[in-house]
Formats: C-alpha cells, structure tokens, sequence
C-alpha cells in the first residue's frame, strides 16, 4: 500500500467547501464534484458529496440525484464513493483506482481535492455483486498515454487487493459509510 504524502492542510475543518478534481494520466480535465470535508477516521478523510450537487467532466453534466460519501484513504491508490439506498442506481461502492493525491487550499474555507485518475473501477452493484470495470480503458490506456510498466503492475495488484476487500467487506467497506451519510445529513 502507498501511505500518501499529501494530507489535507491543519486549516480543513467540518463543514468546509471540499472541491473533487479528477485529471487522466495525460492531464485531461475528467469527474469534478463538490462537496462538504465531514471529518476524518482511521480510514482517511470523508467528504459529503449532497444531492443536486453539481457533477461535471468533459462532455457530461448533471445534478446529483442523491447524496454520496466520498472517502479520500490514508493508503492505497485509490478513492472510494459510497452511495446508500436513496441511490437511484445500481451502484453501492464505486472505488476509482487512483494516484497522485494532493490538498491545495483554494481560500479560507475551500479546499481542492485532486487526483489522477488510473481508470480501472471496483464496484459493489445492487444486482452485479461486486465486478472490477474498466478494464479494457485501462489496457488501451497503458499504450495511447504510456502508462510506466511498474505503474501497470501496482494498479493490477492494488485492484486486487480493493476487490477482495470490497467482496469480504472489509472495512471501510464494510458499512463504515453509514455513519458518516449520518453526519452528512444532520
């Protein structure tokens, strides 16, 4: 596991403005989602991302149709948003495999959250059971953007790892999210 050199800066407090920024390993613009910093645990810092927030990437836009939390780890190459019944979709954990995390204060009170985004997906699915997606992006990935071979190597390993995890429910996947949709909602 890669225990991240970026932590969020002292001055990230509960309730503050924390913007999700995804790149592609090229530089492309992709996800953007806002939300608001919760707290932290022993997995990372969670992050609420509420309905009718506003989700953009190049070439899609809309308002989220229900609330997510969305936790950035303290290890692993990863981020995961958990989406609980009020979901009006299939998914329940939507892990993106992930690299470079990184903390820039925007101003007082906003906070930018960025990562580069290694397109291979772990999902939970109400109806699917837990699958690994986006398999063949990341095949076509490693040759048009020139992912390093040992980048390859860590992602595939580091995808097993999270799809065991998920499939055993192991924490944080474990229901650990339904505390802090909890504190999101008060």
């Amino acid at each position: 596991m890669i225990l991240h050199e970026a932590t969020p800066p002292e001055s990230l407090k509960p309730g503050d403005l924390v913007v999700a920024r995804n790149r592609k390993w090229d530089g492309g613009a992709h996800w953007v989602v806002p939300g608001n910093y919760l707290g932290e645990d022993v997995h990372g810092w969670w992050i609420f991302q509420p309905k009718g927030s506003f989700i953009s990437r190049p070439g899609a836009a809309f308002h989220a149709r229900s609330d997510a939390v969305l936790l950035v780890p303290r290890t692993g190459d990863y981020v995961a948003t958990f989406y609980d019944n009020t979901y009006p979709g299939d998914f329940r954990v939507y892990v993106d495999l992930a690299v470079g995390h990184g903390w820039n204060v925007i101003r007082p009170g906003t906070m930018e959250f960025h990562v580069v985004d290694m397109d291979l997906d772990v999902i939970r699915s109400v109806t699917l059971g837990v699958y690994i997606d986006d398999e063949d992006e990341f095949a076509e990935h490693q040759v048009s953007m020139k992912y390093p071979r040992d980048l390859v190597d860590r992602m595939l390993a580091e995808t097993e790892h999270l799809y065991q995890a998920v499939k055993a429910q192991q924490a944080p996947f474990d229901g650990t999210d339904a505390e802090w949709f909890r504190r999101g909602r008060a």
